[in-house]
């Protein structure tokens, strides 16, 4: 039998087409390799971010601040980092919030100053009574800006991404409320400086949580309670008390949002540019006036459904209370001074940016 010859121009063909069929090969076998290894990349990138703080799940806090911030984050930093929130204290507890921050517990963490007393010095001018706020945009304001101008030691283990109040809180009693007598002798729920404050006005005031309020305002255990308006609905204290005093310079609380220090720093140039910029833009949108929406919303859920009185102080009366609750004020200048801290610049800084933003803010 004859062998099959392909001659030279047949040698040459065969010759290329395998070639090509070993390329296809190759490079059908790199791109899919490529394609694992960028996965696998995309996915390994992802940088999560446990965010801790103690509001329910329900609350505005979560869903109009956390949650909307988070996403936003993601979307700024495409896809690179994913914020996990653990509300109702399900990583950390209220009070251990900040230093679990520090200690990397959790990644980011909201929570209020106020809850360990005297961790923060400084900040506790921002919560002094005799401060009048008119709402908590001015009071976030105030604080937020107050924070950089004085940058403050206090806060320098981990990275301030903002601040937000509750601003002014009100008196919510069973009695009404216009003058020093009426309040003399009065027991009203309060807590730390707020107690303090209501002690110096002649009121009694009685220590217990939020939680514990309601019931002891129906027995009658105490007659009254200072906190902000939205209480009156979301503690559905409008059903146990009969009049709200407005008290715009009795009472402020302060929150923080902030970050692991190291954590920050491991993040890119870029990455942290765009989480600063979500961080610009979320605090004027939302947290400035989280409180304010709060307030109104119960303002009108208080007076419309349940018929409370609204009350204001007469100019005259507000200044005499003012003039009370100023050696408070003093009293906090003396004590910081004591420890290198200057107290007089804190509290000026303070009052001045009240009178700027109680002006724009109204």
């Amino acid at each position: 039998m004859k062998r099959l010859s392909l001659g030279s121009g047949g040698r040459m063909l065969a010759t290329v087409v395998i070639l090509l069929l070993l390329a296809t090969a190759v490079l059908v076998n790199v791109t899919g390799c490529s394609s694992q290894s960028s996965a696998q990349v995309q996915k390994q990138g992802v940088i999560e971010l446990k965010l801790a703080h103690f509001f329910p799940g329900s609350h505005p806090a979560e869903k109009e601040l956390v949650q909307p911030w988070a996403q936003a984050v993601e979307e700024a930093t495409n896809g690179q980092v994913k914020v996990i929130s653990y509300p109702q204290e399900t990583l950390l507890k209220a009070d251990g919030i900040y230093d679990g921050v520090v200690n990397g517990i959790a990644d980011i963490g909201l929570s209020c100053f106020s809850y360990t007393r005297g961790r923060f010095p400084a900040l506790e001018a921002f919560e002094l009574p005799g401060v009048t706020y008119n709402n908590s945009q001015v009071a976030s304001k105030v604080a937020w800006e107050g924070i950089k101008q004085l940058n403050p030691q206090e806060v320098q283990d981990t990275k301030l991404m903002m601040v937000l109040t509750t601003g002014s809180g009100d008196l919510f009693t069973k009695v009404p409320v216009q003058t020093l007598a009426d309040l003399n002798g009065l027991e009203l729920r309060a807590t730390g400086l707020s107690a303090k404050t209501l002690k110096v006005l002649g009121a009694s005031p009685v220590a217990m949580p939020q939680s514990d309020a309601y019931e002891s305002l129906s027995k009658g255990v105490v007659k009254g309670n200072l906190s902000p308006i939205e209480v009156l609905q979301g503690w559905k204290q409008a059903e146990v008390t009969q009049y709200i005093t407005k008290t715009p310079f009795l009472y402020n609380t302060l929150f923080f949002m902030t970050m692991n220090l190291d954590k920050w720093h491991s993040l890119s140039p870029e990455i942290q540019r765009a989480i600063e910029q979500v961080n610009e833009e979320y605090f004027a949108k939302v947290a400035m006036g989280l409180w304010d929406k709060q307030n109104e919303a119960a303002l009108r859920y208080a007076v419309d459904e349940h018929g409370m009185e609204l009350l204001t102080l007469p100019k005259e009366e507000a200044d005499c209370w003012i003039s009370l609750v100023e050696p408070i004020q003093e009293e906090y200048v003396a004590n910081m001074e004591e420890k290198g801290i200057p107290g007089r610049q804190i509290l000026d800084t303070v009052k001045d940016l009240a009178v700027k933003y109680n002006q724009l803010y109204k």
